[in-house]
């Protein structure tokens, strides 16, 4: 019996490659190299030495790509480099915003700032609160989602899983368009309603307004979720006999609760900022309404926009505003938070 005795050999079609951590010695050679080139020529900016610092990454990780790995891994490596520069300067702003925000707002933002309303305290004047905005806010966004959730999903529904012809092209057609309606339409829209009804401001008439509004973002996440469903879990329930309704209830939905959860929960924070239709129909109040069907209600978009345009100049009014504004993106940050923790929880079970 003979042993034969294999010896592998490096593949001739591997060439040279990068270390994995050349990327971030470029980004930092590129980050040195600005800030010598700026301070040399008396640049003192901060925007430029980052945009300077972003074409010479760039730059630099396709010459040596080039030189190291060819010609077509240098292409794959600045395709890269400009994701990763966008990505960077997309970041830049946000983080900025949120940086401004905690270090103006926080100055002010304590229990009694979120236990106490303004009541008889001027706006040029230090104290008072946001307790009332933040009732009339939950109030306004929880009522416009309770309308608009269940007719955006069931309108989705619709179009995925029973829509033909003339009237899912119209109602796709009009979905469409009430995805551009800019927010003082809407609160137009409703207004004219009340006129028309002799209503008085409300934040129940806000929160149509911002039902308006969030009824298409519904309909089109809810929709794109759905059709990321296979079609063979509909047709593998079906085949065993189970009536369509039962499996969109008991199937599809189930499977696109996620997605949907998170849809839901986007439009909950494109209505939370709104100020235009609140300021026609809700009014603003500076004493606490907790009944949003009667009287006019105060809400923290209308709070901060009421804060910084009656300041007369005071500062105890731009710390409110931008205490507000903290708030306002704290909500909205929970709410995303609530949402992902909802989706992963009812998110279909995978087996091994």
């Amino acid at each position: 019996m003979s042993t034969t005795t294999v010896v592998q050999h490096p593949s001739s079609l591997q060439g040279a490659r990068l270390p994995k951590w050349s990327p971030w010695a470029i980004a930092g050679g590129s980050v040195a190299v600005s800030v010598g080139l700026c301070l040399a020529t008396g640049v003192e900016s901060k925007i430029q030495w980052g945009l300077i610092s972003a074409l010479l990454f760039v730059f630099g990780s396709y010459v040596i790509a080039s030189l190291v790995e060819g010609k077509r891994q240098a292409k794959d490596r600045i395709a890269t480099s400009l994701v990763w520069v966008a990505f960077l300067v997309a970041l830049v702003p946000l983080v900025s915003l949120v940086w401004t925000t905690i270090v103006r707002g926080i100055k002010v933002l304590d229990v009694y700032f979120l236990t106490h309303s303004m009541g008889v305290v001027s706006d040029t004047e230090p104290g008072g609160g946001i307790y009332a905005a933040i009732i009339g806010t939950l109030e306004q966004v929880g009522i416009a989602t309770l309308i608009a959730a269940p007719v955006g999903v069931l309108t989705a529904i619709y179009l995925v899983e029973y829509g033909r012809g003339h009237l899912a092209r119209a109602v796709t057609f009009f979905v469409d368009v009430m995805t551009g309606i800019p927010s003082i339409v809407a609160g137009l829209f409703i207004l004219s309603l009340l006129l028309i009804f002799d209503m008085s401001f409300s934040g129940f008439a806000g929160a149509l307004a911002l039902a308006i509004l969030m009824m298409p973002v519904v309909v089109r996440s809810t929709e794109e979720m759905l059709k990321l469903v296979p079609n063979e879990l509909r047709e593998a329930s079906l085949a065993l006999g189970v009536p369509k309704w039962r499996t969109i209830l008991k199937v599809v939905l189930p499977t696109a609760i996620g997605g949907i959860t998170t849809g839901v929960m986007l439009a909950v924070a494109r209505i939370a900022g709104e100020t235009a239709p609140v300021l026609l129909l809700v009014f603003g109040n500076p004493f606490i309404n907790n009944n949003p069907f009667e009287g006019a209600q105060a809400s923290l978009p209308l709070y901060i926009y009421q804060q910084y345009a009656n300041s007369a100049g005071s500062e105890a009014a731009y710390d409110r505003a931008w205490a507000a504004a903290l708030t306002l993106i704290a909500f909205v940050m929970i709410l995303n938070l609530g949402a992902r923790g909802i989706a992963r929880w009812k998110a279909p079970k995978t087996g091994r």
